[in-house]
């Protein structure tokens, strides 16, 4: 007598679905939607003001967005920002390394040097730099702890003009904080690779400029470009030594006509424009300086938008789209092969 029964065989596995298959429920951010429903209605009353206030007064914008005076102001705005950030960076790469080194003495006044212009507010130092000619009517070369000049003499109040007063100030100013940046990146490195490389026998100049320095950058890198922008924005305190920077030029027009709103919102929007470009520049080099630290890079924002548009019109996955490049991998060998085979050739 055969008898049946719904019991499968020892060692079968019964694969038939669950009756009662379970319901999962995805977790509702009730919090993240309130601050983003928030923060999209503040978004939208600033943008209605913007179109509804005629206290705004956007012809009166667009009469001097590009005006004449404001343009050289601009200029000389970005003029400054520029000699003033590399003589800062390389002056705080020497302090950096002055710090590091074994010397006690060049540690000892890098140190100081940082501690004084940290110290000191940026406006006092301009001030005093524009009015050294009352502490030192001339300067030159001479007999040490003496003001017998014999070779060469100038005259102070001529030498400093608004101009040198207003990129030494800003140059020292940055050199200190740039210094600490740069120290602060170099320690960064993992002295493990450090010593790799001295056993490798990679010569100590092409040991920093091509194994340290490289891994440095990319911790040095956000807080230099930040450092930058905020000079950009910072040059405008050297309106003190009446030096016609952007904001100092819509500061003389505003008083002239009294229109005030409309003429710092030009200068709002100049030093808008050009930290935008600062930050979309500090992102792609970022992402060249990461390459040896992910396989794949992320997307760019034009690679993402590229390959949502190709989506929608159906053409391939949009994982599938776009160019992240070739996969890369982090190790020592990277950094070390190449000093090594530069050195070899």
């Amino acid at each position: 007598m055969t008898v049946v029964t719904d019991t499968p065989p020892v060692g079968v596995v019964n694969r038939e679905p669950r009756a009662a298959a379970e319901h999962v429920v995805p977790l509702r951010h009730w919090w993240r939607w309130t601050f983003s429903a928030i923060a999209v209605f503040l978004l939208a009353q600033l943008v209605w003001t913007f179109f509804s206030n005629p206290q705004w007064r956007w012809p009166v914008f667009a009469e001097y967005f590009f005006n004449d005076a404001v343009l050289r102001g601009l200029w000389l705005t970005l003029w400054l920002t520029a000699v003033s950030a590399v003589i800062g960076f390389v002056l705080g790469g020497v302090l950096a390394l002055a710090r590091l080194s074994g010397s006690a003495l060049l540690s000892s006044f890098a140190w100081g040097f940082i501690w004084f212009f940290r110290s000191v507010p940026l406006v006092v130092q301009l001030v005093i730099w524009f009015n050294l000619g009352y502490l030192f009517p001339t300067l030159g070369i001479g007999w040490p702890f003496s003001y017998d000049f014999w070779v060469v003499e100038f005259d102070t109040v001529r030498l400093l003009s608004s101009s040198v007063a207003a990129i030494l100030g800003l140059s020292l100013h940055q050199a200190a904080y740039s210094a600490e940046i740069i120290r602060g990146g170099l320690l960064s490195v993992d002295q493990g690779q450090i010593e790799a490389a001295k056993a490798l026998g990679i010569p100590r100049s092409r040991r920093f400029f091509r194994i340290v320095l490289p891994q440095a950058a990319r911790a040095i890198l956000p807080n230099a470009f930040n450092e930058v922008i905020g000079l950009l924005k910072g040059t405008s305190v050297v309106f003190i030594v009446a030096l016609p920077e952007l904001f100092y030029t819509v500061q003389v027009i505003y008083n002239r006509n009294q229109q005030v709103v409309p003429l710092l919102l030009v200068a709002a929007v100049w030093y808008t424009i050009f930290t935008t470009v600062l930050s979309v520049a500090q992102y792609y080099i970022e992402r060249r300086f990461s390459r040896g630290t992910a396989r794949e890079l992320p997307p760019t924002p034009l690679q993402r938008l590229r390959r949502t548009v190709r989506a929608w019109r159906g053409d391939r996955d949009p994982a599938q789209l776009g160019d992240p490049g070739p996969a890369r991998t982090t190790s020592l060998s990277a950094h070390t092969v190449a000093a090594l085979n530069t050195s070899a050739h």
